[in-house]
C-alpha cells in the first residue's frame, strides 16, 4: 500500500467505518496506540522501529469530524516526508518523547474530551478498550488492502521459493532461514515468524525453530511475513531425492483437511462452522483428536492471527462471526510426522483466492473447487 492514491481510498473508507462506528456507539472519540490498529488506519503509515513494541510510536485521534496523528518529535519530520499525513486528512501532531502521559494528553486535548471519556484499542490510560470491535472493523479488507496482500504473498513465495530451491542437503538449518530472511527483507518485508529446521526436528516437533543443525532428507519452511502492517503466512517442504511414501500420505491427509475447512469458509458461513468442518475432516482421515495437537490457523490481516479459537468452543465471542468478502484466511492443519499445509487466502464474492500460490515450485491438483494448483513437496536430486 506504498501508492499514495491506494493509501489515500484505503484511509477513506477506513475513517469512514470508525466513525460509523463512534456514531452507533456515542463514544464521542477513539484512539488506536497499537501496531495493527495503527497501520490499519493509515495504510501502513507505521513501518516499525520496534518490531516487538506493543505500543507504536504513531497514535491516531479519531472524532467524528477529524483526525491526527501523533507522534514525537523525533519521528515528525521523517513520518511527514515519508507518508504526508495532511494530504489524507490527519493534522500531524508532536510531542516530547520524554514523559509519560505526552501522547495522551495530545490524544485528550485533540478529542477535547478527558481519557476517561475515549475508546481505545487497549492502552488503559483510557475509558474503555474496544479492542475486539475494532478487529471487528478491520476483518474485511478494503480494495487497496486486498492488493497489498496478493502482492504481499508474491514476495513472500518468492522469498521462500528462492531460499528452499538453494537448499543442498546437508546445509544448516539457520543458514537456510538466514537466506530466506534476506530474501524478504530485499523485498521490503520484515519477518514476524521464521521456522526453519528438517529431519527429525520436523517430525518431532510442530515448532521446529532452527538449531544450527545440518539438514540432510527433509526440510520445512514457515513464515509469516508482514508489510504495510499486513500479514501473509505459508508454509513449504523440500526432500533430498523422491519424498518419503509415509510423509506423503500424511501429506495428502493434511491436504484434506485444508480442503474441507476452505470449502467451509465461504460467505455467508461462520468461523464456527468453519471449525466444527475442521473438526470433521480431521475424524474424516481417521485423526479425530489431532485438531488438539497444535493451532489450527484462521483469519490473518493485520495480525498474524486476527482471533483463534478451536472447535467446539460454541461459547467463544467469534464463534458466529461471518466469514465475509473481503477477509483473508491462513489455516494451518498437519498432523505428526512433519505433515503440516498453510498459505494465505482472501474470501471474494466467487470464492477464495490464494494470494501465495506457487510461482516456480513443483505442483499438484487443481485445488478443487477453488481451482488453484497448490504448493507440493520439492524433491531435491
Amino acid at each position: 500500500m506504498v501508492d499514495r492514491g491506494s493509501r489515500h481510498a484505503h484511509i477513506a473508507e477506513v475513517m469512514g467505518r470508525i466513525r460509523g462506528w463512534l456514531a452507533a456507539t456515542g463514544w464521542p472519540g477513539v484512539v488506536l496506540t497499537q501496531p495493527a490498529a495503527v497501520a490499519w488506519a493509515t495504510g501502513g503509515m507505521n513501518p516499525a522501529i520496534d518490531r516487538c513494541a506493543a505500543t507504536d510510536l504513531l497514535w491516531i485521534a479519531v472524532a467524528s469530524d477529524r483526525c491526527a496523528v501523533i507522534t514525537t518529535v523525533i519521528e515528525r519530520d521523517r513520518v511527514e516526508a515519508d507518508s504526508d499525513p495532511a494530504r489524507h486528512g490527519f493534522e500531524l501532531l508532536a510531542v516530547p518523547w520524554h514523559g509519560a502521559s505526552q501522547f495522551v494528553d495530545a490524544a485528550v486535548l485533540f478529542l477535547d474530551h478527558p481519557a476517561a471519556a475515549l475508546a481505545t484499542d487497549g492502552h488503559p490510560a483510557f475509558g474503555a478498550n474496544v479492542g475486539e470491535a475494532l478487529v471487528r472493523l478491520r476483518l474485511a479488507h478494503t480494495v487497496a488492502a486486498q492488493d497489498a496482500i496478493r502482492s504481499l504473498g508474491a514476495d513472500t513465495v518468492g522469498a521462500l521459493e528462492t531460499a528452499l530451491t538453494a537448499w543442498v542437503p546437508g546445509e544448516v538449518d539457520r543458514a537456510i532461514q538466514a537466506r530466506m530472511v534476506a530474501e524478504l527483507e530485499q523485498r521490503g518485508i520484515e519477518t514476524v515468524v521464521a521456522l526453519v529446521s528438517g529431519d527429525d526436528r520436523v517430525e518431532r516437533f510442530r515448532h521446529p525453530i532452527a538449531a544450527d543443525i545440518p539438514v540432510a532428507r527433509l526440510v520445512m519452511a514457515v513464515i509469516v511475513s508482514r508489510r504495510d502492517g499486513l500479514h501473509v503466512a505459508a508454509t513449504r517442504l523440500a526432500c533430498a531425492g523422491r519424498i518419503d511414501p509415509k510423509l506423503a500420505g500424511r501429506l495428502a491427509q493434511v491436504r484434506a483437511v485444508e480442503a474441507a475447512v476452505l470449502d467451509a469458509c465461504q460467505e455467508g458461513s461462520t468461523y464456527g462452522q468453519a471449525t466444527d468442518g475442521l473438526e470433521r475432516a480431521y475424524a474424516a482421515i481417521g485423526e479425530p483428536q489431532a485438531w488438539r495437537e497444535h493451532y489450527q490457523g484462521g483469519p490473518i490481516g493485520y495480525a498474524s492471527r486476527e482471533f483463534e479459537f478451536a472447535p467446539r468452543e460454541r461459547t467463544n465471542r467469534w464463534w458466529d462471526c461471518p466469514v465475509e468478502v473481503g477477509h483473508a484466511l491462513a489455516w494451518n492443519p498437519s498432523l505428526s510426522g512433519g505433515a503440516k499445509v498453510e498459505d494465505t487466502f482472501l474470501v471474494g464474492p466467487l470464492g477464495l483466492e490464494c494470494v501465495t500460490r506457487p510461482i516456480g515450485w513443483p505442483v499438484e491438483g487443481t485445488g478443487g473447487d477453488r481451482g488453484q494448483e497448490r504448493a507440493a513437496v520439492l524433491e531435491v536430486s
